[in-house]
């Protein structure tokens, strides 16, 4: 079957859980938010003592574990095993490695009603005729967020915002979970800190909301980003090029500097649609910012032209596949050209009739 996307897997729990899961890639955090979901959707708390189990293929046989699976779970309508290291599987002797193909497929023609099988793997060789087998039977899913485009990271890292404000006993308003996770791009770990940290703000049963997000929450390579904002907007290369040296001596991460910048440039155009009249409150409210940073925002956003922003865009989206994909032989490099470009003031403008 086609490998699942991990909100539709999530989403699909509460409905109806498939008889066997892969968990696929090396997110600690998404394989842990994803078993305890598995969990929570299937075994009640009364009974997880003796109806969830964890294996290793480093301990067990494939073999020993498929029976326990399918054997009724004492005191529960079902049970849950958790199988790590699958990708042992692969490192078998021929003949061993042919069983257990055997085993699986034999499982997966007929699984046992009352269990929900989790396999978990770093990565699989797709050349195997393991893998086949589970891409065609299981529900597979990919728990690393590498391949994933900025916009969807960081809807997805929303979303997992308010499971992690559930753990911590509060709960978190959409906005302020959305503007906490492109605050921190999408940054999962460093999510769960800040929600660790703002529910102990509001208290027990508590709701954040984005003013806590505001008042709370330090990003300083998101906000110090506008700093540099006027420099690209002025097109003072020189300084734009020193402060780059700056937060990246700093420790700043490439990525998360484009990251920022590609914030940054869409707060840009979101402000350029609000009304000539808008002041930095009503600004702070429909761009989801502190009223001051809305402010700046604003006069930033009429000092360039909308083109320019639009081919920021477009650039920063070039420097972040290169930076991404591992093609980055000397990332500073790939910095400096990208402050290069976002202020060039010779860049070519758009033809008649496209916005300006």
């Amino acid at each position: 079957m086609p490998e699942l996307e991990l909100s539709r897997l999530l989403a699909q729990l509460a409905k109806n859980t498939p008889p066997v899961i892969v968990l696929l890639g090396e997110d600690s955090y998404l394989r842990d938010a994803c078993r305890k979901r598995i969990i929570e959707e299937n075994v009640p708390v009364a009974a997880r003592l003796w109806a969830v189990n964890r294996y290793s293929l480093r301990d067990q046989t494939l073999e020993e574990i498929l029976q326990h699976a399918q054997t009724v779970p004492m005191l529960a309508s079902r049970q849950v095993i958790l199988i790590a290291d699958a990708e042992r599987l692969e490192k078998l002797p021929e003949d061993s490695r042919e069983k257990a193909v055997a085993d699986l497929t034999a499982y997966l023609a007929d699984p046992a009603p009352f269990t929900v099988l989790v396999l978990e793997a770093g990565k699989l060789d797709e050349r195997m005729k393991l893998t086949k087998v589970l891409r065609e039977k299981a529900a597979t899913v990919r728990v690393s967020m590498d391949d994933v485009n900025t916009s969807k990271k960081i809807e997805f890292a929303a979303t997992l915002a308010g499971q992690m404000a559930a753990d911590s006993g509060v709960s978190i308003d959409p906005e302020a979970a959305e503007q906490l996770a492109d605050c921190l791009d999408g940054a999962l770990a460093q999510i769960r800190t800040e929600v660790e940290k703002l529910a102990v703000w509001v208290g027990a049963s508590g709701t954040i909301k984005i003013a806590d997000v505001q008042a709370l929450v330090v990003s300083a390579k998101k906000y110090s980003v506008w700093q540099l904002a006027e420099l690209l907007v002025s097109g003072e290369r020189s300084r734009a090029l020193l402060f780059l040296d700056s937060v990246l001596r700093d420790g700043e991460e490439p990525a998360g500097i484009v990251g920022a910048l590609a914030w940054m440039y869409r707060k840009l155009i979101e402000a350029q649609e609000l009304p000539p009249q808008t002041n930095k409150f009503q600004a702070a409210g429909r761009l989801r910012m502190r009223p001051d940073t809305a402010e700046l925002a604003i006069r930033q956003s009429r000092a360039i032209p909308r083109w320019r922003l639009l081919a920021g865009i477009e650039a920063l989206c070039g420097a972040d596949d290169t930076l991404k994909s591992g093609r980055a032989a000397n990332p500073r490099a790939v910095m400096e050209f990208l402050v290069m470009g976002l202020t060039a003031t010779s860049a070519a403008k758009p033809r008649p009739g496209t916005s300006s």
